[in-house]
């Protein structure tokens, strides 16, 4: 097949490394033997292994941004129980989501791919996996694209937002946001595309101003009332108030339904899989680079959630406030002055423009994954790698413009762009699922061990209570916002998931007969370079 062929064809690039290896079509069990490719992908090795350890846990850190994240929601989140519940809910999410998290960091191990849950699911799906991995693979560029969108937005509204606090005559409107919006959006495409070298000092440093504005906020936050004398929130307001706004009868399934924007801020367990062909030992760095995000990420948004809404004076006001950030009104009480909130939105802003710079990297990376396998349209072009700037240039670029389109969706009906980036989460978790429940059933056979695995029941137990996870709280996060509904506040995840899944069914068929899907790679490890596994 023409997949095959072009494999074949990279690896006689190699024909003068003394190791040999074969590749395994897990869809129809052919073998072949050729040159080696030189990474765990099977393909040749066509990006420079530029970033470190430190990097990629910079980028998980910015690009989870879980403290940041959930700040951009949590008016949103607070009708969902309040501040307990907001509180409750994160920590109800991450524990699910470490589970997800060990079972991908399992796969990143075992396969090291920038692929990552594409190529992962094509392997554990077995004669099954070409359309499998397929849907999994455009799920979860979607859900990136949707990411990029999304966090860019919230960085659109703090500015707005900030110039709001000194011009309280200024009324805000959705092109004002849509500018910010754009200009972002561009400037970190660009930097993508263009300064592929500069990437991983870049996420470094993202790394160090989301965790100096961490510390930052939560001193400033735990201390400025205290200065400017006014009481804190009692234990009550933080820990025991329930607040259901929602309009359910049933605070438990409140509660469910609010574990959501948890599950937005701390969502991204697979973001630094998607570096596997740019890290060295990926199958060590990858797992321990998603230990050190989840175990950041939750410390870091338990923290901020408790000084936050124990410097909350009148909550009422921050409900009804009128900056679409709704984090402005809250610092605004904590510190006593514009100036302070201001500083604060500031502090959050800086890491949040390296978390946009990561979601077009972590997008452009699956999407030149995806092409190289034939399993898009103009894949002869997207699959390229610029020789200038060491990068899938074309892939970056088509990354960056789907978001502004959705930008553009924004002016016109803020619903509609909701409706999209709402379905981040879900279209993530399906991703995820496509690639550990194969896994699941098929006994956990049929892949490598990697540096990280799971032996005995406690593999089946992660595995299982991940996949009973994601099947019951995909259908609970398509249950509408609040109650009653009307079409501004309805949940269009359900619609936004089932048209994308036709539109791939669409290309699924125009493309299969030439996609083959990723390789296995049946080789002893020494055969391959030390810094590809």
């Amino acid at each position: 097949m023409e997949q095959q062929q072009q494999q074949q064809h990279e690896a006689k690039h190699y024909a003068g490394d003394p190791a040999a290896i074969e590749l395994h079509s897990p869809s129809d069990g052919r073998r072949s033997s050729v040159s080696a490719p030189i990474n765990a992908s099977g393909h040749k090795q066509e990006l420079d292994r530029n970033f470190g350890f430190i990097n990629i846990c910079g980028l998980a850190l910015t690009s989870g941004n879980t403290w940041i994240a959930l700040g951009g929601s949590i008016v949103t989140a607070i009708y969902d129980g309040g501040p307990p519940g907001v509180i409750y809910e994160m920590i109800a999410a991450s524990f699910f989501y470490w589970f997800i998290a060990a079972s991908l960091a399992e796969l990143a191990s075992s396969m090291p791919s920038s692929g990552g849950v594409y190529h992962w699911a094509t392997i554990t799906a077995g004669r099954y996996g070409r359309p499998v991995g397929f849907f999994a693979g455009w799920w979860n560029f979607l859900a990136w694209i949707f990411g990029a969108a999304s966090t860019t937005q919230i960085l659109g509204t703090q500015v707005v937002s900030a110039y709001a606090l000194f011009h309280p005559e200024y009324t805000i409107q959705r092109w004002h946001v849509f500018i910010a919006y754009l200009i972002c959006s561009i400037g970190c495409c660009l930097t993508v595309a263009f300064a592929n070298r500069a990437l991983p000092m870049i996420e470094s440093v993202g790394g160090a101003l989301t965790v100096a504005g961490f510390l930052i906020t939560v001193i400033v936050c735990a201390v400025m009332p205290h200065v400017n004398g006014q009481p804190y929130a009692t234990d009550d307001f933080v820990w025991r108030d329930w607040l259901n706004e929602a309009g359910y009868s049933s605070n438990g399934f409140v509660f469910c339904l609010g574990m959501l924007n948890g599950a937005f801020a701390v969502g991204t367990p697979d973001v630094i899989s998607h570096l596997a062909e740019e890290v060295p030992q990926p199958g060590k760095n990858i797992p321990i680079g998603m230990l050190a995000q989840y175990v950041m990420g939750f410390f870091t948004a338990f923290l901020y959630l408790i000084v936050i809404f124990y410097g909350i004076t009148d909550l009422d006001a921050v409900l009804d406030a009128p900056y679409l950030y709704p984090l402005t009104e809250i610092y605004v009480q904590i510190t006593g002055s514009r100036g302070g909130s201001l500083g604060l939105i500031i502090v959050s802003l800086l890491p949040l423009v390296v978390a946009i710079i990561g979601c077009y990297l972590t997008s452009s990376r699956v999407l030149w994954t995806l092409a190289r396998d034939g399993a898009t349209p103009f894949s002869g072009y997207l699959r390229r790698v610029d020789p200038t700037h060491k990068n899938p240039l074309a892939a970056v670029l088509v990354s960056g413009v789907i978001p502004l389109v959705l930008g553009c969706i924004y002016v016109g009906n803020s619903t509609a762009f909701s409706a999209f980036v709402s379905s981040f989460v879900v279209l993530t978790t399906i991703s995820y699922l496509a690639a550990i429940l194969p896994h699941l059933l098929r006994g956990r056979q049929g892949i490598p061990r990697g540096w990280f695995w799971m032996s005995g029941p406690v593999g089946f137990i992660v595995n299982g209570v991940t996949c009973a996870f994601i099947i019951v709280f995909i259908v609970i996060f398509c249950f509408p916002f609040s109650m009653p509904v009307d079409a501004e506040t309805m949940n269009y995840t359900c619609l936004i998931t089932g048209g994308f899944t036709i539109l791939i069914a669409g290309i699924w068929v125009a493309k299969k007969g030439d996609y083959q899907g990723p390789t296995v790679v049946a080789i002893e490890s020494e055969a391959l370079a030390k810094d590809a596994i």
